[in-house]
């Protein structure tokens, strides 16, 4: 893509996006924490948490929509149509968390003597046993396509027009760390780290630069980035990985990572030039 914007409507555009993301999501997840420590005493279904993972979908159409109008976001869901993409970025995005997951499965059978029960991927926190095929359409639908429409789609070609992909990634990886801050108060596979939280927020800072990868190396196909973030949010957090899969993924990934960045170096993160809007 062609920079066609000036760096101060950029900029506007970008603060506008952040602020709406931040408010859509933590508006359905503040009461939420309300609820669960008896702050309020309305009851709050903990089910609601997945809806909050629309915030920045939400925030890129509506900035979008402001700015640009139906051409705008004609071109933001271009991304989802560019599946003619290397074969290695689609084997990347489709089988890396397979392989990542499948070595925290073999971990934990070496550790805790014993297979985890692969029958719990089908099940989800805060909603009743739905099956693998049905939850991983909530992860794809929710934590793939809710989140990566607004930080890969809208925020970052923005972000990379005025910074290298590198400190663009790391930038956009801090506000998306911060912006789950709400749910390290009542989500469990978050409020079960402790410490390991400091360790969760290196991670996705690490994954924010491993999406950059695939995302310019793909030249922006937000198809490949969707399968890849719901596919590893979905076997990461599953109790079918075993008490480890969480740490072992997330340390493969920071691996990943910095190879990324000592393989094509901070300008684009990948082969290709990077995506700028």
């Amino acid at each position: 893509m062609n920079t066609t914007l000036t760096t101060s409507r950029r900029r506007g555009e970008l603060v506008a996006y952040f602020v709406l993301a931040y408010a859509i999501s933590w508006a359905i997840w503040i009461p939420i924490v309300l609820s669960v420590h008896d702050i309020i005493s309305l009851e709050v279904p903990q089910a609601l948490y997945y809806l909050g993972s629309f915030g920045p979908l939400f925030a890129a159409l509506i900035v979008t929509l402001a700015m640009e109008g139906l051409s705008g976001v004609r071109r933001l869901f271009s991304g989802l149509a560019k599946w003619r993409v290397g074969r290695g970025y689609a084997l990347f995005a489709v089988l890396s968390p397979l392989v990542l997951f499948a070595v925290a499965v073999i971990a934990s059978r070496i550790i805790q003597g014993a297979w985890p029960n692969l029958r719990l991927l089908g099940q989800v926190d805060y909603l009743p046993y739905l099956g693998v095929l049905p939850v991983l359409g909530l992860w794809l639908l929710t934590y793939g396509f809710g989140e990566e429409m607004g930080w890969r789609g809208f925020a970052l070609p923005r972000m990379q027009a005025t910074r290298s992909a590198f400190s663009a990634s790391l930038l956009l990886g801090v506000l998306w760390a911060f912006w789950h801050f709400p749910a390290f108060f009542f989500r469990d596979t978050y409020t079960a780290m402790g410490i390991l939280i400091v360790f969760q927020s290196v991670s996705v800072l690490a994954a924010s630069c491993v999406i950059t990868w695939l995302y310019n190396g793909t030249q922006g196909s937000l198809l490949m980035v969707i399968l890849f973030h719901g596919l590893f949010d979905l076997l990461s957090v599953s109790s079918a990985g075993g008490d480890y899969a969480a740490i072992i993924m997330s340390a493969l990934i920071v691996f990943w990572a910095v190879r990324v960045v000592n393989v094509y170096g901070r300008a684009n993160l990948a082969p290709e030039e990077k995506v700028v809007i």
